[in-house]
């Protein structure tokens, strides 16, 4: 029986670098009898365009994104789509210290380090090769690349299913004792891509998660892990995205990592669920990791300076489920384990599955 999922190879762009010799920007596109589309490049492992369909079967592009490598270049682009690494979120100071020796990073947000530095994974142009319906990414990180000891290859496989779940498995290797806590950084609108905040306040969002991670006014966690209950961090069951993101204490909406609640015979677990009821779209994930970053784009420009895919993209008009490590894990001794040491492999399985209800 044929399979029910195709998967198409094209040119996106060619880039110019440094040196004057030019490399191909590859595009991959899947399409499954469901009419769900994802389209993937090679440049930062991003994934540019998430189509779906609406309860009538209408289709519509899902996430932020732009038609241009030089857009994703842009300093202010805000990693839409993207691959993250070494370390996604952010680390304290951009310092930390492994087997007695400290290592000090590049301070691009705020006093602290975030998304992997100034040339993060989501700036680098990947090494590709396809198996079956499979893509796989490879990249290796030198010693010492932004500041990271050790070299590090990556590789990640990308999936779409007949079933319309897309399936991201990274895995990694070191030579060094090093930090490492990768993710996919999309920017998710159910209601369609440029529909912005006011359909996203529609959505309902659900989180499998009993703690979160308490952070102070720029985002580093202060090492509590407090209850949900009886906060507006309590996303257990159901709740309209605008009944509550303007109640988030110290902070223009959520961005904030959930520690998922975990089952002792199962190492993937449902992590959380973006429903919106116009137009019946919906969105699961399910994970391996402990934690997951659910962020209500608070950052996002107000006025129209933001745009792509004939689109303009504002504050609060997407949100992010960026399943990870907890955030500063590396300088958090009571946080889950963020170093890879030699002869160990780092592996990290998300499933975002697409349903229409």
């Amino acid at each position: 029986m044929a399979s029910s999922v195709k998967l198409e190879v094209d040119n996106f762009e060619v880039l110019q670098s440094k040196s004057e010799e030019k490399s191909q920007v590859k595009r991959f596109t899947w399409t499954n009898s469901n009419k769900v589309a994802v389209q993937l490049i090679n440049y930062g492992g991003i994934i540019t365009s998430i189509k779906v369909p609406d309860r009538s079967g209408k289709v519509e592009d899902i996430v932020t994104g732009y038609d241009s490598v030089e857009e994703y270049q842009k300093p202010n682009n805000r990693y839409f789509g993207a691959t993250i690494g070494r370390v996604a979120n952010r680390i304290a100071k951009g310092k930390f210290t492994v087997e007695n020796v400290e290592y000090k990073l590049a301070t691009n947000n705020g006093a602290n380090h975030l998304h992997g530095g100034i040339q993060g994974f989501d700036k680098v142009l990947w090494n590709y090769y396809v198996n079956g319906n499979k893509v796989v990414l490879t990249h290796h990180s030198a010693d010492l690349e932004e500041g990271y000891p050790g070299d590090l290859t990556v590789t990640i496989t990308f999936e779409l299913t007949a079933n319309s779940e897309f399936l991201i498995d990274y895995k990694a290797v070191t030579s060094k004792a090093t930090p490492v806590n990768l993710t996919n950084h999309s920017y998710f609108n159910l209601g369609g891509h440029g529909s912005g905040a006011q359909e996203l306040y529609k959505h309902e969002f659900t989180i499998n998660a009993d703690r979160y991670t308490e952070v102070n006014k720029e985002g580093i966690p202060t090492g509590n892990i407090p209850t949900v209950s009886g906060t507006i961090f309590d996303l257990r069951l159901p709740k309209v995205l605008g009944d509550v993101i303007n109640k988030v204490p110290n902070s223009p909406g959520y961005d904030h990592n959930f520690a998922i609640t975990r089952v002792p015979t199962s190492d993937v677990v449902f992590a959380a669920k973006a429903y919106h009821p116009p137009s019946g779209r919906a969105l699961e994930v399910y994970t391996n990791q402990p934690g997951i970053q659910f962020y209500t784009s608070n950052f996002l420009p107000e006025d129209n300076s933001n745009q792509g895919k004939g689109a303009t993209f504002k504050k609060h008009g997407a949100f992010c489920f960026e399943t990870q490590v907890y955030p500063d894990s590396i300088n958090q001794k009571n946080f889950p384990k963020a170093v890879l040491y030699p002869g160990e492999v780092y592996h990290h399985f998300t499933s975002f599955k697409f349903l229409t209800i």
